[in-house]
């Protein structure tokens, strides 16, 4: 890897500022004042310092967050308007992360955020058929009925009908899980039976399941065994 971009991958300024940084002798790789931002390092072996301060202690390629989000915030990388995910996430060095996948501005719970691109591919295709799985508050009861309508698919107005899900009852919460990502899909499926939702948390995608210690907005890196589930 080249080291003006390892630099730019902990989050450091532009190519324009690595390289100033560099010529003002700014950067260390093992011990020795780095001459060239083009210079090929390697993370995992060189000891590579800006300012005195190592950037390869904890360097990792990928990083895996599991962020309860909540409500008033949306799933994008950057907004003119609202707060995003990323604006919850403050890691330091970390660069080019994103969420996989999203939730709706009103919606709360599960969601990943990293900068493994296959691993966001994976999670995502629908070839894949990772189940998410919903806390779901409707406006009015659910019935056996329903329940029947949305595990066998419903019309919510695309070209096709949703694919069968799972739908169970705890309590007065509906738990339904899908395996597809159609827009405002859960909403939209709780129209089609004559419902309405009034509030929606995601509490698992795949085999990983949210974090119960994770305040809206809290965040943590997952677990080795977590992101195995997810692999």
């Amino acid at each position: 890897m080249r080291l003006d971009k390892f630099l730019g991958s902990c989050g450091l300024g532009t190519r324009k500022q690595i390289k100033e940084f560099v010529k003002n002798g700014m950067v260390s790789v093992d011990g020795e004042i780095a001459k060239k931002p083009e210079m090929a390092i390697d993370p995992t072996v060189n000891e590579i310092l800006f300012s005195g301060e190592s950037l390869t202690a904890n360097y990792k390629e990928f990083r895996y967050y599991l962020l309860n989000k909540p409500q008033g915030v949306v799933s994008a990388t950057r907004d003119n308007h609202d707060t995003t995910v990323l604006d919850l996430i403050d890691t330091g060095y970390d660069n080019n992360l994103a969420p996989v996948g999203r939730l709706d501005k009103d919606t709360e719970g599960l969601l990943i955020i990293t900068n493994d691109g296959q691993l966001s591919h994976r999670l995502l295709s629908p070839k894949k058929h990772v189940e998410k799985e919903y806390e779901v508050h409707t406006k009015d009861p659910v019935s056996d009925a329903d329940l029947e309508k949305l595990e066998a698919g419903v019309d919510i107005g695309d070209d096709e009908p949703t694919l069968p899900a799972k739908a169970f009852m705890e309590g007065d919460i509906l738990h339904l899980i899908i395996h597809e990502g159609r827009f405002h899909q859960v909403k939209r499926m709780l129209e089609a039976v004559g419902n309405e939702v009034v509030f929606l948390k995601r509490i698992r995608m795949g085999g990983l399941v949210l974090d119960p210690e994770l305040e809206p907005g809290d965040y943590r890196e997952l677990t080795d065994d977590e992101l195995n589930l997810l692999k």
